[in-house]
């Protein structure tokens, strides 16, 4: 009988300098293809507001495929974001609606999310059709005269903390925790602390993402072992 082993996923290599320069020129080059995307975006912002106006492009952008459109979509959310580091890589089909968002180094934001007023810290890894809206009340419904969408809202920050990883369709409305994991389809209503796996609707800690460490034993020699003076 043949076992079957899984494979180990090695850590991708360390830049060389010809790739870095090599990567340098194409975001050059980006620059220069999505500069119309910028202009349009620029006069946008002063007769729709900035907000609605990151909207548009990022739709437009988020249409693009492949390599050349994590190129052009990083050389624009670098312009427009209150913060996107040139280590950012956001995919196919993605939709932001805050320009105060912020995108630290090495974020990776999956394909088919939508982001409102996050915080992604270093390393952050976004899969599939996530969606981080601007907090929990971004709509307020308590007065029955009148319909939700005249009642206005609260926006606020939301912060996925350094090393976390949510899964593919997780709805996050509150602050994870640093190298949290959010399983997916996970829904997020209340703050989840650090180095925690959770799940669930409403998303609940389901255990600690590493096991505690465990004391050491007392040498027989040792008065609590009651051993010989």
């Amino acid at each position: 009988m043949t076992q079957s082993h899984g494979t180990r996923v090695e850590p991708p290599p360390r830049p060389s300098a010809v790739k870095g320069m090599v990567k340098a020129v194409l975001r050059l080059v980006a620059l220069l293809v999505v500069s119309p995307v910028l202009v349009g975006f620029w006069i946008n912002s002063c007769l729709i507001g900035r907000n609605r106006a990151l909207e548009s492009a990022s739709q437009l952008l988020s249409l693009l495929p492949g390599v050349s459109g994590q190129y052009l979509r990083r050389a624009f959310l670098q312009r427009v974001l209150a913060q996107c580091h040139s280590t950012v890589l956001v995919e196919f089909g993605t939709i932001f609606s805050q320009s105060g968002a912020v995108l630290d180094e090495n974020v990776y934001v999956g394909p088919r999310c939508i982001l409102g007023l996050v915080h992604l810290e270093k390393d952050v890894l976004i899969a599939s059709g996530v969606q981080i809206p601007s907090g929990g009340k971004t709509h307020s419904f308590n007065d029955p005269t009148r319909p939700i969408r005249e009642q206005g809202g609260e926006r606020r920050v939301v912060t996925v903390g350094e090393g976390a990883w949510v899964g593919a369709g997780a709805i996050i409305l509150a602050d994870v925790g640093k190298g949290t994991i959010v399983a997916a389809g996970a829904v997020v209503t209340k703050a989840l602390p650090e180095n925690v796996i959770a799940a669930g609707v409403p998303g609940k800690v389901i255990r600690p993402r590493f096991d505690a460490p465990s004391e050491p034993e007392p040498s027989p020699t040792s008065p609590a072992s009651g051993g010989a003076c």
